[in-house]
C-alpha cells in the first residue's frame, strides 16, 4: 500500500490545522493506523493511532485534547485534526498503517507501511 500525507504547512500557535492521509494500492480498512512525527533533531515518536473501524483511538499525552485522529475508509483517508497548536508540534509528520493495536502506543518497529512524510511548521 502507497501513503501519501499532505496538509502540512506553516500556522501561529494556538491555530489548527488538519493532515490527511491518502491510501492507494491496497484498501486501508485492513490496518491500524498511525500518525507519527519527527521533530529535527529527534527521533521519530507516536503521535496517534486509530483502529479499523475508527472506534477506538489513542493518542500520546503531549497532544491529548488538542489532536483528533480519525478515518473516512469509503475514502480510504485517516486525518489529524491539529488544534491549538504549539511551537513544540512542529516537525514532519507521518502516516503509518499496520499497528499492532489501537489502544496503547504503536511502536515504529510494528509499522508495515510508511507515508513520505508533510511538514508542520508552529510559529510562535
Amino acid at each position: 500500500v502507497q501513503l501519501q500525507a499532505f496538509g502540512g504547512g506553516l500556522v501561529q500557535a494556538g491555530g489548527s490545522l488538519r493532515l490527511s492521509c491518502a491510501a492507494s494500492g491496497r484498501t486501508l480498512s485492513v490496518y491500524v493506523m498511525a500518525w507519527f512525527r519527527q521533530a529535527p533533531g529527534k527521533e521519530r515518536e507516536f503521535v496517534s493511532t486509530i483502529s479499523r473501524s475508527g472506534g477506538s483511538t489513542h493518542y500520546a499525552d503531549s497532544v491529548k485534547g488538542r489532536f483528533t485522529i480519525s478515518r473516512d475508509n469509503a475514502k480510504n483517508t485517516v486525518y489529524l485534526q491539529m488544534n491549538k497548536v504549539k511551537p513544540e508540534d512542529t516537525a514532519v509528520y507521518y502516516c503509518a498503517a499496520g499497528c499492532d493495536y489501537s489502544d496503547r502506543v504503536c511502536l515504529a518497529v510494528q509499522v508495515d507501511y510508511w507515508g513520505q512524510g508533510t511538514l508542520v511548521t508552529v510559529s510562535s
